[in-house]
């Protein structure tokens, strides 16, 4: 079976509203269930315990719990309570079962399925006076990153941008390939004068229209954001620290939950430039003037109009 694609597992009747189910699916034990908002959900059949099938259990308070010592997972797989530790008790992070991403739709239940152990994140969620487009081109902006960003993720004085090369591989995701260095004196290259795709780089970003974004740094470490909006005046940024090249769950936790500090370092940098920005409730940068660095906000706004205008 092929790694890393959506898989048809069930159809969505099989899932009960009260009580989990147990399926073999893809050559593993599963267990479906649905939280108190009718979500569902799925993560390997085993109690991170002693082993035991979930799927005897039931569901209480959107948890679903192990028949054998109480214990309770979240949605996510996390185990959220451990009985005999007592109520309050934190719960260790090596207590977590591997988890699928779940989409329902025309009365099937598709999983995302791939054989990778579990992958953790750190994440966090950082409120911001503006409107959801602004913090979303901030994090397409190159030119910032050594002004803005000069003791953390900007150092080096690399003023200079290259490109930045931009690459459509749908109608609403692009690849963003950057290309800074220090002023040298050169002419830059041209967003059409850098090599996109770029066969010899990992490192790029993504967009996936209207609102998400991920920094793949590699294959086995990534940032993601998502510009939620609040209101035409104010987003929270959630933003998500993928350390996939630590197998072992409890450093795993540990490196997610640093990184995701270390991330909200640095967006705070950005914070404190971009509430300044104005007119706040804007969506388009009406009275800028952009040059030619801008490539990706340019990208960005262009297909924002075309889907306003399919919109109405």
């Amino acid at each position: 079976m092929i790694k890393n694609l959506w898989y048809a597992v069930l159809e969505s009747k099989e899932i009960p509203r009260k009580k989990p189910a147990g399926f073999m699916r893809l050559g593993e034990r599963m267990i479906f269930w649905r939280d108190e908002a009718g979500t569902a959900h799925c993560f390997f059949d085993r109690c991170a315990h002693r082993g035991a099938s979930l799927a005897l259990g039931d569901i209480v308070d959107g948890h679903a719990r192990c028949p054998f010592h109480g214990l309770e997972y979240d949605a996510t797989g996390r185990c959220v309570k451990i009985p005999a530790n007592g109520k309050n008790a934190p719960v260790p992070a090596a207590f977590q079962m591997r988890s699928y991403p779940v989409f329902e739709g025309w009365g099937w239940i598709f999983i995302w399925w791939d054989l990778k152990e579990l992958t953790r994140w750190g994440s966090v969620q950082d409120p911001w006076n503006n409107h959801y487009t602004r913090v979303a081109e901030n994090q397409l902006d190159v030119a910032h990153l050594p002004f803005v960003h000069h003791n953390t993720i900007g150092r080096g004085n690399r003023t200079l941008v290259e490109g930045p090369g931009v690459e459509w591989v749908s109608d609403s995701l692009f690849f963003q390939y950057v290309y800074n260095k220090v002023d040298d004196g050169s002419t830059p290259r041209g967003p059409d004068q850098v090599p996109v795709p770029d066969p010899d780089r990992e490192y790029k970003i993504e967009f996936l229209m209207p609102n998400l974004w991920e920094n793949r740094i590699s294959d086995k470490l990534r940032v993601t954001a998502a510009f939620v909006p609040v209101d035409e005046e104010h987003t929270i940024l959630y933003l998500r620290f993928y350390p996939i090249f630590m197998p072992f769950p409890p450093l795993a936790w540990l490196i997610g939950r640093l990184g995701s500090l270390m991330n909200l370092v640095i967006a705070h940098q950005d914070r404190r430039i971009v509430n300044t920005q104005l007119p706040k409730a804007d969506g388009i940068g009406k009275g800028e003037n952009l040059f030619r660095g801008d490539k990706p906000i340019m990208e960005f706004r262009k297909k924002r109009q075309e889907l306003r205008k399919r919109s109405t």
